[in-house]
């Protein structure tokens, strides 16, 4: 089973901001507990005595908000950047998917439901890849805890019965599951990815961005892990 771990950086409302961005990866299940574990000692530097009183979050360690605020911005930007490339250095088959939406480009429409049914659909159509070469498995979207929980879950159920704009998921073993990022690393790790993203396209710095854009879904030259409207 593959697990795609997401989160969204930028927000629906703030007119402040130009972009919206749902992104995450995936991973074979088995992958799961080493990148935990890295990210593990990532923010150990920080706490030694308690590492999992470290939350891995963009925004706050990027502008040393919050508990980051006593540690040097040197310090906190490394920090990024040792994160981000544990998931470059992972397993090839661990790949990224992201939907990157200028918000007046679609309006009236929810950002939301853009940049969802591009991640699922993206997601499933890797797994059907997957099935082709005879490597057939199940996957489950994770989310991070979110206000935006309740339109994920309806979309998710409409595009399993229903239908999106492409056709049927068909894929999915279970509408997406919603954790405490506090509680989990690889969704720390998704908000990371999601956060550098966010980062290369509404600020022009491709610092984070960089680190990871090898790592998008594609084949045959071609990349179907992000999907850029603007």
């Amino acid at each position: 089973m593959y697990l795609l771990y997401v989160d969204e950086s930028g927000t629906t409302h703030d007119p402040n901001q130009q972009y919206f961005v749902l992104a995450g990866f995936c991973v074979f299940e088995r992958q799961g507990f080493w990148l935990a574990n890295e990210l593990d000692q990532i923010a150990a530097k920080f706490d030694p005595a308690d590492p999992a009183n470290v939350e891995l979050h963009g925004s706050p360690m990027f502008g040393g908000r919050g508990q980051w605020r006593r540690y040097p911005r040197e310090f906190r930007h490394s920090a990024i950047e040792d994160a981000l490339k544990v998931f470059l250095q992972s397993h090839p088959s661990n790949r990224l998917f992201a939907s990157v939406i200028k918000k007046t480009v679609v309006s009236p429409k929810d950002p939301v439901e853009v940049t969802f049914e591009q991640l699922a659909s993206r997601f499933d159509q890797y797994l059907m890849r997957l099935h082709r070469n005879s490597d057939t498995h199940r996957g489950i979207i994770i989310f991070d805890k979110s206000t935006y929980e309740t339109t994920i879950q309806a979309l998710a159920t409409d595009f399993r019965t229903i239908g999106y704009t492409w056709g049927v998921i068909r894929n999915f073993s279970e509408v997406p599951l919603f954790l405490d990022s506090k509680a989990s690393r690889l969704i720390q790790l998704a908000d990371l990815i999601a956060y550098a993203i966010f980062r290369n396209f509404e600020k022009g710095d491709d610092k984070f961005f960089s680190i990871i854009e090898p790592r998008f879904d594609s084949e045959g030259g071609i990349v179907h892990g992000l999907h850029v409207l603007q």
